[in-house]
């Protein structure tokens, strides 16, 4: 039988592409449009380090901007199939995005109220873990939130916060196993652990 895998779960928004300022909630945001979606700097040699050193990477996000009717589930879908190419361009092949399109305050029929997959569910880390065979002991979540973090320990997963400055508001409640600045400091920390 073959052995259990282990993973890295990543945070999209905010840990490998960067946030963009919504000038109508004053807010920094997910971005709306592929002509937004910039990736952070210097995340590729990082996610190559995580491959080899065995770990699949997996995404998990909570993509809410269609359910608050900011923008289309079309081009959430674009920004995702832009992200997966941007990253293959650049050598790094993922195993797998999840994504969550709803939201408990959505104003969109059918992705308003409350989800199985949106985080701190650890929805996602357990359909990973069941087909791609997972040691979630042995796996770590990496995000910019503490939704990201308690959906990792919810799952069983080392986690690690991203002191994200745009996402500020969203952190201090549940404390992460680790923190870092960025994903390159994240990344070491995994490796020194691994």
């Amino acid at each position: 039988m073959k052995p259990d895998l282990k993973a890295v779960f990543l945070d999209r928004d905010g840990v490998l592409n960067k946030l963009v300022f919504n000038p109508v909630t004053r807010a920094y945001e997910s971005p709306h449009y592929p002509k937004d979606l910039i990736l952070c700097g210097n995340i590729i040699p990082s996610l190559k380090k995580l491959i080899k050193a065995g770990y699949k990477l997996f995404i998990v996000s909570n993509q809410p901007s269609y359910a608050k009717g900011k923008t289309t589930l079309k081009a959430i879908k674009q920004i995702a199939r832009k992200f997966n190419g941007d990253l293959k361009k650049k050598g790094v092949q993922l195993s797998r995005a999840y994504y969550c399109y709803h939201h408990p305050d959505g104003i969109v029929p059918g992705y308003g109220g409350r989800c199985a997959c949106r985080k701190p569910e650890p929805f996602f880390l357990l359909k990973a873990k069941k087909k791609y065979r997972l040691d979630l002991k042995e796996s770590w979540m990496i995000g910019d939130r503490d939704s990201d973090t308690e959906c990792g320990q919810r799952a069983g997963c080392k986690t690690i916060l991203i002191k994200n400055p745009h996402s500020s508001d969203y952190q201090g409640k549940i404390k992460p196993d680790y923190k870092a600045k960025n994903l390159a400091d994240a990344a070491k920390v995994v490796m020194a652990k691994t």
